[in-house]
């Protein structure tokens, strides 16, 4: 029997409100929400200089649980001066997520020297001479020091990171987008030459149609709901793509709405569940029956496109029998959805990590974009692509250059500035680097906050390489498992400042290619806690000292927001908005006229070949739990979808069946890279033949296997058995 699910928002979601007001006091609370600070979760867009729960339009109320539990969880009390005595590395590195993210938060800096167990506290000076110490180490061989950053860091402090990461001599730059969003970005700067959405907020006002695709808004982006339920409510159309039937994407209860949180809001207006892996098979069979309708936009393609043709050609010659079978979705299923799409006037398709976490990732994003191109449903107002990202400032970390590939215009421009030549081989990926560290290649690796240890497919693997690095760094506000499962041979933690903490003023971008301003403020608590940018900079000052360049001058959050201005095109209101508080759209992103940035001018089309899989065989997606956000852990269980924690693995009816299974029953789940013990099944709403267990404790069984071009591993796409214990 299947376990009841919850629909989203309504009441649990005010009283758990509630509860966690009262946990740090609801006055308090309140004031850290209506702060002029960009929000710390998704990258939807909020606060800023409006104010916060204020969205990018200036409407308010905009605030959901994510921000709350990130708000409340910055405000808990200190982590104990003896917490490292209690237990030994290995111990901590075995507590779950949600213990680590209850410890409280890192007040002072501790250091694991080698063949210790247990992290000692670490002045601050005697820190930054390691660090120091162990860069000038490397110096004849930069190649040997890596740094990777979170979508959490500001625009400053990525800024000079990876200018001080250049200008010591590595393009070993990398960031989380790599496990998430990186295959769109791909997709997208090969279709349009602009690795965004091509779309603002205000388009999804004027949309008919919104696809949401391999994502789940209601648990990890709660405020979009309010644009669905908006659209719904117009008389417009949501098509839900997902293996999985998520109960907040059926009804969902806007909290700031009377009538729809008491009666609920309708979203999903057609629910298609696919194969794990399905999607290209889906998108190309859209495609081939929109074809055969004759309903192309062939003026559109003609005038906006090249090589539009092949992909038609490509379409046409796929057979039915391929396309069902690899889809998993009927053709009658595929035949209301095509028509569906020709027929609305204005088309948004929104996706997540359900599109990219494949070694295909890229070919999903791709033949989403065929489809718009062939409906031309996009650049125009109120249509066009929209990946939905995580984490608040994961865009903009991209945006200022965090990457291990640089254009050449701006790597020049960073030379004159920071007077260096830069190195010029190819920087690692957030795998590679992983793969490098294995084979012993790292001396030095620097984390601009991040779990990225845990964050990897095939935990064990994973961490065994991170350990053979020489020193790891961490700029962390709180603890994560990647703290004791990814230490090097020295770790040293670094504890940092929230960003509605800074003393500066720092800037985000968000999902909409929207540059938020956010003022800062004072610490919750008492600490050696220090702005991100200061560490950076005093670091880069011991490294490579004043001459050529003053790197204590970076201190100043306006004089780097001169040099991004400066430096990085779209980005010249930058350098004072400070003093403007004007923020601003990054420009040449959104699309409404079919102009797009490429050689030509328009729309490259690319061919994706149907991928070939068993699809009798039981493939793994990971997900993230409704009281969870990236891998911050808030609660256990999981409300919406009714499993009780966070070690069970959810099951088709059917599956279980099959396989003499029943709900509640402890199981093995095996794996590519290992197995998982004493697993809870739980019966609930998803497609025969797939199965979902919680991120990231299920990356210890699921092998990369990444995307060639993306480079990002297959989270959604992980062979497994379940057996009965």
């Amino acid at each position: 029997m299947a376990r009841k699910t919850v629909p989203g928002g309504g009441y649990q979601a005010v009283a758990y409100t509630v509860k966690k007001a009262l946990e740090v006091g609801p006055l308090k609370l309140w004031k850290r929400m209506r702060s002029k600070n960009a929000c710390k979760t998704c990258a939807l867009g909020m606060g800023g200089v409006k104010g916060g729960m204020v969205n990018e339009a200036g409407h308010f109320p905009e605030v959901c649980k994510k921000s709350l539990q990130a708000q409340v969880a910055d405000m808990k009390g200190a982590l104990p001066i003896d917490f490292y005595d209690k237990h030994t590395v290995e111990e901590y590195g075995k507590f779950s997520s949600k213990q680590l993210e209850d410890a409280g938060r890192i007040t002072y800096p501790v250091v694991l020297e080698p063949g210790a167990t247990h992290y000692k506290p670490i002045d601050w000076e005697v820190a930054l001479d390691r660090m120091a110490e162990a860069m000038k180490a490397c110096r004849s061989n930069p190649e040997r020091a890596v740094v990777y950053a979170s979508g959490r860091s500001s625009n400053e402090a990525g800024f000079i990171l990876q200018s001080f990461a250049r200008a010591y001599g590595t393009n070993h730059v990398m960031n989380c987008s790599y496990y998430c969003h990186q295959a769109s970005g791909v997709a997208l700067n090969m279709v349009f030459g602009s690795g965004t959405a091509t779309v603002d907020l205000e388009d999804l006002s004027d949309a008919d149609l919104v696809f949401v695709i391999g994502a789940n808004p209601a648990s990890n982006h709660p405020r979009l709901m309010t644009q669905l339920a908006a659209l719904r409510a117009r008389g417009g159309a949501v098509v839900v793509v997902n293996p999985l039937r998520e109960s907040g994407l059926d009804t969902f209860h806007i909290p700031s709405q009377i009538k729809s949180y008491f009666f609920g809001s309708k979203i999903a207006s057609t629910y298609l569940q696919p194969h794990a892996g399905g999607d290209t098979a889906l998108f190309v069979g859209i495609l081939k029956r929109i074809e055969e309708k004759g309903l192309v936009n062939r003026d559109f393609v003609l005038k906006h496109t090249l090589d539009f043709e092949k992909v038609l050609e490509h379409a046409k010659s796929c057979s039915w029998d391929d396309i069902v079978r690899l889809s998993g979705i009927t053709k009658k299923e595929i035949d209301d959805v095509a028509e569906l799409v020709a027929r609305a006037k204005s088309t948004i398709f929104s996706w997540a990590m359900g599109i990219t976490h494949h070694a295909w990732g890229v070919d999903n994003v791709l033949a989403i974009c065929n489809l718009a191109l062939a409906t031309a449903n996009v650049g125009r107002q109120g249509a066009g692509l929209m990946p939905i990202r995580g984490h608040s400032n994961v865009q903009g970390i991209g945006s200022i250059g965090f990457s291990p590939k640089l254009k050449e215009s701006i790597t020049k421009k960073l030379e004159d500035v920071y007077k260096s030549s830069f190195p010029t081989f190819t920087g690692h990926d957030t795998l590679s680097m992983i793969e490098a560290c294995e084979r012993g290649e790292i001396d030095f690796l620097f984390c601009l906050g991040g779990n990225l240890a845990a964050s990897n497919p095939d935990l064990d693997w994973a961490s065994a390489a991170m350990k053979k690095a020489g020193m790891t760094v961490y700029l962390s506000t709180k603890l994560n498992v990647g703290h004791f499962i990814g230490h090097g041979k020295t770790t040293i933690i670094l504890p940092v400042l929230a960003r509605d903490e800074e003393p500066q003023a720092t800037t985000q971008e968000s999902m909409f290619n929207y540059v938020r301003l956010s003022e800062g403020g004072e610490p919750n608590m008492k600490g050696l806690m220090r702005a991100e940018s200061d560490i950076v900079c005093d670091l880069a000052n011991r490294v490579l000292g004043q001459e050529p360049f003053n790197w204590l001058r970076l201190k100043s959050h306006d004089e780097v927001r001169k040099l991004i201005a400066e430096i990085i095109p779209g980005w010249s209101e930058l350098g004072t908005i400070n003093e403007t508080k004007k923020e601003f759209i990054i420009p040449n992103r959104v699309f409404h006229t079919p102009e797009f940035p490429t050689e030509s001018g328009k729309a490259n089309a690319h061919v994706t070949p149907l991928p070939q899989y068993d699809t009798d065989s039981l493939k793994m997606i990971t997900i993230r739990s409704e009281g969870q956000f990236n891998s911050v852990v808030y609660e256990e269980h999981d409300v919406y979808r009714g499993i009780p924690h966070r070690n069970c693995v959810l099951v088709s009816e059917n599956d279980a069946n099959r396989l003499s299974l029943k709900d509640g029953q402890k199981v093995k789940v095996i794996g590519e890279a290992g197995s998982l013990d004493n697993i809870e099944l739980v019966v609930g709403g998803i497609r025969d033949g797939v199965v979902a267990m919680f991120y990231p404790e299920s990356n210890y069984i699921i092998k990369a296997r990444p995307d060639e071009r993306s480079r990002t591993p297959s989270f959604k796409f992980a062979p497994v058995k379940i057996e009965a214990m």
